[in-house]
């Protein structure tokens, strides 16, 4: 079978256009069909290792329904210490790789998930695909080009991001800004500067990192912080002339410089909560809206935007994937032996939220694994694209959403929050937010630093974030309209608070993933070392949920 590189070489764009994104013309039926036949191949790998037996109690299923009817739910504790202690004997597949991704610091810091050679040379042609969805016009347009630049700004091995980008530069079609050989050995931002430096000199065409990123770099371009850096490289006269044609784009507009004055990008790709928070502020600094992309390290890829950047497609070739109800989640939660109704892709419902499970294929470990993860269905099918498989967005964390049952239906996740600071034009460098009850009265208590210091009007933040989170969030709005209540509080962090949290963890020698705080449901401990105090009771009130 020819390459991707040989079919772009060759002109042959009809069959490259197959090859990656044939899977979103599939029938929903075509689509199961896939999913079944994988499965079931699956089934069997399982059968023949301790792990695969382990998980799959003794069922021996031989079919599909089988499999779904006797297999049990599990979770990452289910897995130690066959991955902890990298078992590899053990396992349905022999790793070719370990990747790591952050776990839960009260059970274990981190999670180690072993990558099969079939999983990772699956990866290629789907990485490809979110590459050409990203730069695309249309079904069946393709305008990558052989040694397009390619600046990667994900995490590095040992995290799975690395490894995407590893197998994306082995495609052969990009020349990756820097090397891999040479980014893997930097620390992060040593890599993004040294990128960018190249960039200047050659060239962007496409880009992958995290929204946070990208709109960072585009806020240090527009205060001038980006261009200080390359002073010692603008004696080269093609980094000069790039540098004087983005300037006088800049002035025509009436406006600071911005990274879309430099670089005219083919395609922008980028994943996680924030990336749909920023995505006009990344389109009004870099051009292009960023595709959002949604998986985990423990399933590689699951969905992807298409090039309308609506709701997400979802792949069907690295995991067998069931849905779990919200509701049903929620009992199962509180009682694993409950069995809860799960269903497969053809049997979701359009405008309900439900939990990702997933059974990885190609000699992967997980089993009918709960990754946590709450999408929501928007469609059954993409109607504009003419795509006849059902369409989703990422809601949140089942664990980490903030709910107000007792009152209303109101519920609160990071996007939320998050999307409510980002409208409000409020300047901040971090933040965190909980359910706390004060004066036996559930309030959102969210803790912000402001990059101005000298800010300190918190009852005008807090009434503009309530405006925010009413607009956001109807059934936060009836908090007001029916109860009379406000249940926002802010607190104001002194500056540089987040930046020593930062420092103290890495001191102690803490993972990559665990040196900020997370967003949602910070520990008291936390609060604490971001040098603000609790002002939860010490007794619950009845009307606060656990």
């Amino acid at each position: 079978m020819p390459t991707a590189l040989e079919l772009l070489r060759e002109d042959r764009i009809e069959e490259l256009w197959q090859k990656c994104c044939g899977f979103i013309d599939l029938s929903m039926e075509q689509f199961m069909a896939i999913q079944h036949e994988r499965l079931l191949e699956q089934i069997e790998t399982l059968k023949k290792c301790e792990l695969g037996n382990k998980l799959i109690g003794g069922a021996n299923p031989r079919t599909v329904e089988e499999f779904r009817q006797r297999v049990p739910l599990t979770t990452y504790a289910d897995y130690i210490p066959y991955l902890s202690e990298k078992m590899d004997d053990t396992l349905p597949g022999k790793p070719i790789m370990w990747n790591r991704t952050s776990g839960r610091s009260d059970e274990y810091s981190f999670k180690w998930v072993p990558t099969t050679r079939r999983m990772y040379e699956e990866l290629g042609d789907t990485f490809l695909s979110l590459l050409v969805f990203a730069s695309c016009r249309d079904r069946g347009d393709i305008v990558l080009e052989e040694h397009d630049k390619f600046l990667y700004g994900l995490a590095p091995p040992p995290y799975a991001s690395g490894f995407w980008g590893r197998r994306a530069e082995e495609e052969g079609i990009f020349k990756f800004l820097p090397h891999p050989d040479v980014a893997d050995k930097m620390e992060f931002r040593e890599r993004m500067e040294a990128g960018f430096k190249l960039g200047m000199s050659e060239g962007i065409d496409m880009m992958a990192a995290i929204a946070s990123v990208l709109v960072a770099v585009g806020e240090r371009f527009g205060q001038g912080g980006g261009l200080n850096r390359l002073i010692p490289v603008l004696k080269q006269p093609k980094i000069l002339m790039r540098l004087v044609k983005a300037m006088l784009k800049s002035k025509m507009a009436r406006r600071h410089l911005l990274p879309k004055d430099i670089w005219s990008l083919k395609g922008l790709v980028s994943a996680g909560t924030d990336s749909y928070v920023y995505r006009e502020k990344i389109k009004e600094m870099w051009g292009r809206y960023p595709l959002d992309v949604y998986g985990a390290t423990e399933t590689v890829l699951i969905a992807a935007q298409t090039w309308d950047y609506g709701s997400m497609t979802f792949f069907p070739y690295f995991s067998f994937l069931e849905f779990i109800p919200e509701k049903e989640h929620a009992k199962w939660a509180k009682d694993t032996k409950y069995q809860p109704q799960i269903l497969q892709l053809d049997e979701v419902m359009a405008g309900e939220r439900y939990i990702v499970v997933a059974t990885n294929f190609l000699g992967g470990s997980f089993v009918r694994y709960v990754l946590g993860d709450v999408l929501t269905i928007t469609s059954l099918r993409n109607d504009k694209l003419n795509i006849n498989q059902p369409q989703a967005t990422f809601y949140g964390r089942a664990d980490d959403i903030i709910d107000f049952e007792a009152f209303s239906h109101a519920f609160f996740t990071e996007k939320i929050v998050w999307q409510a600071i980002a409208n409000s034009g409020f300047n901040y460098v971090d933040w965190v937010v909980r359910k706390e009850v004060i004066q036996e009265t559930p309030m959102l208590h969210l803790y912000v630093e402001p990059k101005e210091p000298e800010f300190n009007d918190e009852a005008g933040l807090t009434s503009l974030l309530h405006e925010e989170l009413k607009r956001l969030n109807p059934d936060y709005d009836d908090l007001e309209r029916f109860f009379g209540l406000k249940p926002l509080k802010v607190t104001l962090l002194r500056g540089g608070a987040f930046e020593e949290y930062m420092a103290k963890k890495r001191e102690a020698g803490a993972d990559l993933a665990h040196l900020k705080p997370p967003h949602m449901k910070p520990s008291d401990s936390i609060i604490e070392a971001l040098g603000a105090k609790s002002q939860m009771a010490p007794t619950p009130s009845p009307m606060s949920l656990t």
